[in-house]
């Protein structure tokens, strides 16, 4: 079974992103992912996602790109991936290096879980066009694909031009990392279809095996009208409870890799909850 870890947040008495991916590792864990938010501002007004009951925990998340590649230096087999780079907030040109340069450090051991935010204020401070942050989010995946895959690149569009230049280092994964998209509603299974390789479910508490078996068996014939390859498709969902059984259902229900989140805790006891999380598997 493919399990993975997401850092949700972090704390400066939390345990550190070395020690963690170094533990999960030695523990068998598939992957560790890390989240993203640049900066909370004070005052909000957006209404908070289900489950969460404030933002104290977004204000400390770490840049996801320099966390994973110091998890990258400290490994050897560890899949480490985003969940979720928020795209629509940071410019492709300087994204797609990242994650081309990540993906070089850790030997093609990168995930692109991309998202386009769903904290308007947040998304404002970095000029995104709130309404049509899906439609930026594609131009800029696509934008990052031609840097990825051509030499020279270029790219037109609305929200990014670019004449040709010279992009390097390319990815170790070809044709690129893949590219695993998040969200619920059947714009997601379009877009994964469109542009990605993989859906990322987020399971707050409401999702059931059936959305997951539903959810997959769309994106499946979306892919085949395409002439895609369906049984490429991954399915990563976030969130589960630590209960053997439950695990199980979700793979049966078509998922591909489950992730459980890790909340802030003290060193100790977050390698004590890893481990006993481990002895599940």
């Amino acid at each position: 079974m493919n399990v993975g870890l997401v850092m949700a947040f972090a704390a400066q008495a939390s345990l550190d992103v070395v020690t963690l991916a170094r533990g999960a590792e030695a523990l068998g864990f598939d992957s560790l992912w890390l989240p993203e938010h640049a900066a909370i501002p004070v005052t909000v007004a957006t209404p908070l996602p289900s489950g969460t009951a404030s933002l104290d925990g977004y204000k400390h998340v770490p840049d996801p790109f320099v966390g994973l590649a110091a998890a990258a230096g400290a490994t050897t087999t560890l899949k480490l991936g985003t969940a979720v780079c928020l795209v629509p907030q940071r410019h492709p040109i300087v994204t797609a290096k990242e994650v081309a340069t990540l993906d070089l450090v850790s030997g093609g051991r990168f995930h692109f879980g991309i998202g386009a935010g769903w904290l308007r204020e947040e998304s404002a401070l970095l000029g995104v066009d709130f309404p049509r942050r899906w439609a930026q989010t594609r131009e800029y995946v696509l934008a990052m694909k031609a840097l990825w895959t051509e030499e020279p690149a270029s790219f037109q569009g609305r929200y990014v031009s670019f004449p040709p230049l010279w992009s390097y280092p390319k990815p170790v994964q070809k044709p690129h990392p893949p590219i695993l998209i998040g969200g619920m509603r059947d714009q997601a299974f379009e877009r994964v279809a469109d542009y990605g390789d993989g859906w990322l479910p987020l399971n707050t508490g409401t999702a059931t095996t059936r959305d997951i078996e539903t959810g997959r068996k769309r994106i499946e014939a979306l892919f085949r009208e395409r002439g895609r390859d369906p049984s490429r498709l991954d399915v990563t969902l976030f969130g589960f409870r630590a209960e053997r059984d439950e695990m199980r259902r979700w793979f049966d229900a078509g998922a591909t890799r489950i992730l459980y989140v890790l909340r802030p805790e003290a060193p100790a006891a977050a390698l004590e909850r890893i481990e006993k999380l481990a002895a599940l598997l």
